[in-house]
């Protein structure tokens, strides 16, 4: 019965608007719930049977990572009065981003596990269905058939989960600490962005990249993969460790109180009956981990589970450190120096330092991994305005980067012949957007290319520049600032000074010639490229 159901959800997902209205009211009351797209099916069946006079609900599933940016910065998308992710870690990824709108937490009304999906061959070699597995049963395979992936932690949250259930089979051991980075390191060598892709992957696809064999996923979605795949079924390996899927029904602050009462009787019905049964339509748990209904997939458990706590921000944060420093996947802004002195000749060649300078960053951004996230900005004096710097290239995954578009931006920087140096300024505001912007899981880096020194008579001090500097320390959620300066002209103990309290490091030569080697060498300093 519950495959059936799960099949007939999974097509319905898309824009759903529920209207109750009478024609008597002087108007009605709009409600908009952004809700990710596994309990989307779930909240419009609810919705429907909830009777309302003057009210409009909308229902549209949206990816949790997403909603959580769009909140936080503007991008032109309609607000939620109510949001429900797929777990309270998006909220607090909200709030990181700077969404104050978004509550800390909100009733769950459900759940899911996180599990291993594990290829079903693989499972029978280890004694399933007559053995229960444990994620130490199938990790502990070492004859190669066991290749794991990784949704990226960074943004989803069944990777943050799946990372406190690896710590956990490692606990215990004399070498712990070892044992945990090198599980962390098998499975960030196949990284993905998004849980779906690693369906993608499985043993027997047409796709020219690296298979696995298991991944971190949800039951719920593995009970969906293997309806719509029967040909290559997964068997979910459960973790007493790793935190469930939890489904927050979370308002947001701003809700007028016409929406707020529009949503109440809403909230109800989840909680009650009439969500129960549309929970276990859409392949969910209650809130409390119990299985709502028989499971007809013996490749889930029909038992009730508990469910691990759920971890504070602090050790989300200090376990997405963990493994960023393995995952190797940093979020970098580079500034690149754009002063007139940028148009001398490189000795020996027919470049300029610009040209060299740009050269070395298009090689650069080939080096760092397809999960990394850079920004590029130029700067010099008076570029956009009153301020120092341009930005010539948004925030993009490096993939994007690499694109014909982009890439020709970013051949296309010109240096700016009467342009002094804004060095300081330049700094400490791309510092402040990389703090602001700070994102769990990657390595935060500000990376600045420069021949020369300061040189911006209205701009900032030395003094003041390592000031601010030193008040936007955060030990937890580190951002070093590399400096690499070239040309006989630089300034190294400056460049070092700047580095310094953000724990970063400088790179210096006279030769713009090296600016390639200088660079690689830094990116080689980063545990992030």
């Amino acid at each position: 019965m519950l495959g059936v159901v799960i099949a007939v959800s999974a097509v319905s997902f898309g824009v759903i608007q529920l209207v109750h209205a009478n024609h008597a009211c002087a108007a009605q009351t709009k409600v908009f719930v952004a809700a990710s797209p596994d309990i989307a099916p779930a909240l419009t069946d609810v919705v429907r049977g909830v009777r309302q006079e003057c009210a409009q609900i909308e229902v549209q599933p949206r990816d949790s990572a997403q909603v959580a940016e769009s909140l936080a910065i503007s991008d032109g998308s309609v607000k939620p009065q109510v949001w429900v992710p797929s777990s309270t870690l998006a909220l607090q990824r909200a709030r990181q981003l700077g969404a104050t709108q978004v509550p800390e937490s909100g009733p769950s009304v459900a759940s899911s596990p996180v599990v291993l999906g594990v290829a079903q061959e693989i499972a029978a070699g280890l004694g399933w269905p007559s053995k229960t597995l444990t994620w130490a049963d199938v990790l502990g395979v070492s004859d190669g058939t066991v290749t794991p992936g990784m949704p990226d932690p960074a943004r989803n949250p069944v990777g943050v989960s799946a990372l406190f259930g690896l710590r956990d089979v490692t606990k215990g051991k004399p070498d712990a600490g070892p044992a945990y980075t090198s599980l962390l390191r098998r499975f960030s060598a196949t990284t993905t962005a998004t849980e779906a892709e690693l369906f993608t992957r499985l043993p027997g696809a047409d796709l020219a990249v690296q298979s696995v064999t298991t991944f971190p996923t949800s039951e719920n979605a593995i009970l969906r993969h293997n309806v719509a795949k029967p040909g290559a079924p997964l068997v979910s390996v459960y973790s007493p460790a790793a935190p469930s899927l939890d489904y927050p029904f979370a308002v947001l602050s701003g809700t007028d109180p016409a929406q707020a009462k529009a949503i109440e009787p809403v909230l109800s019905a989840l909680l009650s009956q009439p969500g129960a049964v549309a929970v276990a339509d859409a392949g969910l748990r209650a809130a409390g981990g119990q299985a709502l209904r028989a499971a007809t997939d013996n490749r889930v458990t029909g038992r009730g589970l508990q469910t691990a706590r759920m971890p504070s921000l602090a050790e989300v944060d200090q376990i997405l450190n963990q493994w960023a420093g393995v995952n190797l996947s940093a979020r970098v802004q580079v500034l690149i120096d754009v002063s007139g002195s940028m148009t001398a000749l490189v000795p020996g060649t027919e470049k300029t330092r610009m040209q060299a300078t740009l050269e070395a960053a298009e090689k650069g951004l080939r080096l760092f991994k397809p999960t990394s996230q850079v920004r590029i900005l130029t700067f010099s004096t008076k570029l956009d305005g009153d301020k120092d710097y341009r930005e010539v290239l948004p925030m993009a995954p490096v993939g994007e980067q690499l694109k014909p578009g982009p890439l020709e931006k970013l051949r296309g920087i010109k240096a700016t012949p009467d342009g002094q140096t804004g060095l300081y300024d330049s700094v400490l505001d791309s510092y402040r957007v990389a703090r602001r912007e700070w994102e769990p899981g990657r390595l935060n880096v500000v990376i600045v290319m420069t021949d020369g020194k300061n040189s911006d008579p209205g701009g900032l001090t030395r003094e003041q520049l390592l000031g601010e500097l030193g008040k936007l320390q955060d030990l937890r959620r580190p951002i070093p600032i590399i400096g690499i300066g070239i040309g006989p002209d630089i300034d190294a103990t400056e460049l070092q000074e700047i580095t310094k309290p953000t724990g970063g490091q400088a790179f210096t030569t006279p030769d713009p010639g090296k600016i390639a080697d200088v660079f690689f060498g830094a990116l080689s300093k980063l545990t992030g490229a």
